[in-house]
This record gives structure tokens, C-alpha cells and sequence, in this order.
């Protein structure tokens, strides 16, 4: 019976994958940072190696994506998380050599690499960003929001979604970000301050992108493979969550440059420029020491702090929000009008939407349970993509306010 065969490969593939992790094995421990800050930040940092066995669950996953039958658009849909996973499970497994960041890039991207055929690369974006903001006179707020009162803010705000109050917000005194979002928790970096503005882009992006695509995945009947974090979904998870922060109003120029920089860092890092240069880039970028060296630290993290091999994972925002912005407005002008709710039935890439479908029509996939606002109201949605795709056009680079005064004085 089709569903016994889906329900089989699905349940080996979850158990598969979740021997896999990628954020948590590469991430230094907090004693590297303290190392690097007691030698003045002049002394490259000495994290630990990572040393990580997974030949049997590629091995594994080859077995299981054999078995798969592709011709089945879940079947296909699996093979391709499968794919995702054994890639992951390879480049891990390659951390600190070149294969590593080759690994990398086929998973994440390049800086050099176009966002679209034949359009601007992630570097072109990233500098346009960086250019257009750099002499925008705007500070950013002070936090002043101790994280023991960010985290009732936060929690309030995600109960009037998640109604049966299953998604708390916990402090982590270790966590390297301001924040991370799964299905069971969002966590909040404990002993960081924040700013009201902060929070409400941790709710659209962590809680109302990340935590539901991931508890509608798993809350599906059948294909609970939709729930897990494959890296292939990750452009597509980003550029939800960061389109998100625009549409809501909770992007603010800070963040924007924050990302346009990692850009500009990590094709420096690839380039060969080793962990101190590129923590300088950072502090020259405007950023405080800790979240110089922080940023950094993303980038060589599972690579090679003397320069040329990396992790390119921070390349996707830009793409993932520039080629999300296109299918939800491609979507709506072609009357897919379920297309964009579809997207938080789990964690799936653009691609998959579209070739799922049937699954979606004949019931084997179900309609997520929890969706923001901001893709419900359709005509509104509509209305900002229109706009903003063709405002993108308009060249700032080529205008001044002086431009403005011409039909006044003529």
C-alpha cells in the first residue's frame, strides 16, 4: 500500500536525520572566545576540532534513498531530503578541509554565485546594501530590555499563536545568537538586553516562520519528514523569515547591513583572509567587539581559522528572501492563491510547493495549522510585492534630493 511505503521511508529518514546536526557540532565553546579576548583579539582563536563519525548513516542513506520510489512526487521529495542529509552528513564529516566548504557551497551557496540565473550575485546584493546604508545617519536603539523580561514580552506575543501555549521561551546563558527557534522552545540569549524592536523580529522570524514550519511539519499525517531542518530548505526558510521582518515592519537598517556584511565577510574568508581580518572587517562594518568576533565565528566555524575554508551558510538570506519574494507574488498573479500558506506546511524548498501539489490535493499532505498574519491577508501581501519588485528598480545610486527640486525651480 502507497501510504505504508510513505509512512516506512518517512520514519527512516527522520530517524536518520536526526543523528545529524550541523549548528551544534560546529559551534565554538564559550572558552574560545575568552581565549581570543584575553590575548587582546590579536591571537587567532583555538577552537576545538570537530571530530564526527557518520559513514554509517551515509552509508544508510544511500540504502534508504535505493529503496525509495522517486517516481512518486513524496517519494521524490524524500530522495531529495535524503540527498540534503547524506551532503550534510559528508560535509561534517570533511570539516576542516577543503571538502568542507566545498560541501558547503553545493549545500548553502557563494558570494560569487548569481541569486538567480543571470541576475546579481550575493555580493553585488550585499555591497548594494552596504553602499545605499552607508551614509544613513541612524543609530540603533540601546537595549535596555533585561532577557528575564524579554522572554514574558515574547511569550505573551507567541500564546495568542500557538494557543495551546506549547512553545515557551527559555533562557540559555550559552547561546551565541540573540535567539534560535525550534518546535519545542525558542530560546533567548540569557544575560543579553533588548530592544522592543528585537523582539518583535524575533517573533516574526524565530516563532511564526522557524518554530511553525517546523511543528506543522511534524504534525503531518504522513510525511513527518516535513518537520526536520534539511539544509536544502534553509534558503527558502531564510528568505520566509527575513521577507517576514520587511513585510511586518520589524526589519530595521541595522540587521539589513548585519547581513549584507556576512556577505561581504564570507568572500573574504573564502578569498583567504583568516580569522582576524575578517573579524576586523566586522569591526570596521560598525559592529562591537563581541559581535565582531561572534560573526566571525560563524563563518569559520568547521573550517580554518588561518582563511580559505569556511561555512557559507550566511550566504542564503539575501537569495532566500529575493527568490521568496518572487514565487509568492508569481504565485498569487497565477491564482495559486493556497501557494503561499502552502509554504508553512513544513519545511520545504520553493521547488517543493509547486511539485507536492498533488499530495496537497489529494489529501496525503495537510494545510499548516499555524500561519502569520502576513500571509493570510493575500490582496495585502500582493499589494507590498508588487511594489517593492518594481521600487527595486528605481537606481538610488544615481539620485540626490537636489534631483527632487528640478520641476520646483523650472
Amino acid at each position: 500500500m502507497r501510504t505504508d511505503r510513505i509512512r516506512a521511508w518517512d520514519e527512516r529518514l527522520v530517524k536518520l536525520a536526526r543523528s545529524i546536526r550541523i549548528l551544534g557540532p560546529l559551534s565554538w565553546p564559550d572558552t574560545v572566545e575568552a581565549g581570543f579576548f584575553a590575548a587582546r583579539g590579536r591571537v587567532l582563536p583555538k577552537p576545538p576540532p570537530v571530530e564526527i563519525d557518520h559513514r554509517e548513516t551515509i552509508t544508510a542513506l544511500l540504502e534508504l534513498r535505493r529503496q525509495i520510489d522517486g517516481e512518486d512526487p513524496v517519494g521524490a521529495f524524500l530522495i531529495r531530503t535524503t540527498d540534503s542529509y547524506r551532503e550534510a552528513a559528508e560535509m561534517i564529516q570533511a570539516a576542516h578541509t577543503p571538502t568542507f566548504t566545498a560541501r558547503s557551497v553545493s549545500l548553502y551557496g557563494a558570494p560569487s554565485q548569481p541569486i538567480v540565473p543571470g541576475g546579481p550575485t550575493h555580493l553585488d546584493a550585499a555591497e548594494h546594501f552596504i553602499t545605499t546604508t552607508n551614509t544613513a545617519p541612524l543609530g540603533e536603539p540601546r537595549p535596555t530590555m533585561p532577557a528575564e523580561a524579554a522572554a514574558i514580552w515574547l511569550q505573551e506575543k507567541i500564546d495568542g499563536y500557538f494557543t495551546d501555549k506549547s512553545l515557551p521561551v527559555v533562557l540559555d546563558p550559552h547561546l551565541a545568537a540573540l535567539a534560535t527557534a525550534g518546535a519545542l522552545r525558542v530560546r533567548l540569549r540569557g544575560g543579553a538586553a533588548y530592544t522592543e524592536q528585537t523582539l518583535r523580529q524575533l517573533l516574526e522570524h524565530e516563532a511564526l516562520v522557524h518554530s511553525a514550519t517546523k511543528r506543522n511539519g511534524r504534525a503531518q499525517p504522513l510525511l513527518t519528514s516535513l518537520g526536520l531542518s534539511a539544509p536544502r530548505t534553509t534558503a527558502t526558510q531564510e528568505g520566509l523569515a527575513t521577507l517576514a521582518e520587511m513585510i511586518t515592519d520589524t526589519m530595521d537598517l541595522t540587521r539589513l547591513r548585519r547581513i549584507a556584511l556576512r556577505i561581504e565577510a564570507l568572500d573574504a574568508g573564502l578569498s583567504g583572509a583568516d580569522f582576524l581580518q575578517v573579524y576586523d572587517i566586522f569591526r570596521a562594518g560598525g559592529q562591537p567587539d563581541t559581535e565582531a568576533y561572534r560573526s566571525a565565528a560563524r563563518i569559520f566555524r568547521g573550517g580554518d581559522v588561518r582563511g580559505g575554508i569556511v561555512f557559507t551558510k550566511d550566504v542564503v538570506y539575501l537569495k532566500g528572501m529575493t527568490t521568496t519574494h518572487t514565487f509568492l507574488l508569481q504565485a498569487i498573479l497565477e491564482g495559486h492563491l493556497d501557494m503561499p500558506a502552502r509554504l508553512f506546511a513544513g519545511r520545504m524548498t520553493l521547488g517543493d510547493a509547486v511539485l507536492l501539489e498533488p499530495a496537497f490535493k489529494d489529501g496525503t499532505l495537510a494545510a499548516p495549522a499555524v500561519v502569520p498574519d502576513w500571509i493570510v491577508s493575500l490582496p495585502t501581501l500582493a499589494a507590498y510585492l508588487a511594489w517593492a519588485g518594481f521600487s527595486s528598480r528605481i537606481p538610488l545610486g544615481n539620485l540626490s534630493l537636489s534631483d527632487f527640486t528640478r520641476e520646483e525651480l523650472s
